[in-house]
């Protein structure tokens, strides 16, 4: 049966709300943090400086991630520089593209060259893979993320891809491939099998750590009590 003590994957949690983030950061098994907007906005943040600020100050020993929102090069290129400095456990978030399609590449190896820590995010193919590999400094830090429970929503198997982008990846000793958007706490057992080095999970996929390794017939039965008793609730009758 499959344990989580022998995962040799690195879990980071993925989210926004500070509550969550500071309960989850007294579990071991959690190894960091990543958020992007999207999230931020979904938790309600409305100031996005002061909610990374706050969440470096109390998660001061882990890798956070935290995303730049702007969509031209230039300023990008601001944020990045200005979140790098709020904390030495932050991996900057850097889209693979803007909103135009145009390869953020040469961003990514000013900013890696100047020994930013970067998450170059939402990558959804090898070809993206490889051209943000050509753009890293070969010595740098840097988490690449690739969406592949994204990659799985489009019927296409994830695991074939990610294999081989970390084989694209080997020159890179510092930059590790992260396993983004999983669907199903199984996601988890098929990217560490392949040796990807971190996988980030939402709190509903990680709330469902608790059934790892437990016996399937027991689970079975649950499942049974379940409706038997939600059935009796309702009160139905035929």
């Amino acid at each position: 049966m499959p344990t989580i003590l022998g995962l040799k994957i690195k879990i980071f949690a993925d989210g926004a709300d500070y509550e969550s983030m500071i309960a989850l950061y007294t579990q071991p098994h959690i190894k960091g943090f990543t958020t992007n907007p999207t999230l931020m906005r979904k938790a309600g943040i409305t100031d996005y400086e002061a909610f990374g600020k706050k969440i470096l100050v109390a998660i001061p020993d882990r890798p956070i991630s935290l995303e730049v929102f702007a969509d031209d090069f230039e300023s990008m290129e601001r944020q990045a520089r200005i979140i790098a400095s709020w904390g030495g456990q932050v991996n900057v978030k850097i889209p693979v593209t803007n909103t135009k399609g145009e390869f953020s590449g040469k961003l990514i190896s000013r900013l890696s060259k100047d020994g930013i820590r970067l998450n170059i995010t939402a990558i959804l193919s090898l070809d993206q893979v490889k051209r943000v590999a050509d753009a890293l400094d070969p010595s740098a830090s840097a988490i690449i993320s690739v969406f592949a429970g994204r990659v799985a929503d489009t019927g296409i198997d994830p695991v074939p891809l990610m294999s081989e982008a970390l084989k694209v990846l080997k020159p890179h000793p510092n930059a590790e491939l992260l396993w983004a958007s999983p669907r199903e706490l199984l996601n988890i057992f098929q990217a560490d099998a392949i040796g990807t080095h971190i996988i980030t999970v939402t709190s509903d996929v990680l709330k469902k750590l608790g059934t790892v390794g437990y016996d399937l017939e027991a689970y079975s039965l649950d499942t049974v009590k379940m409706f038997y008793n939600d059935a009796v609730a309702s009160q139905f009758s035929i």
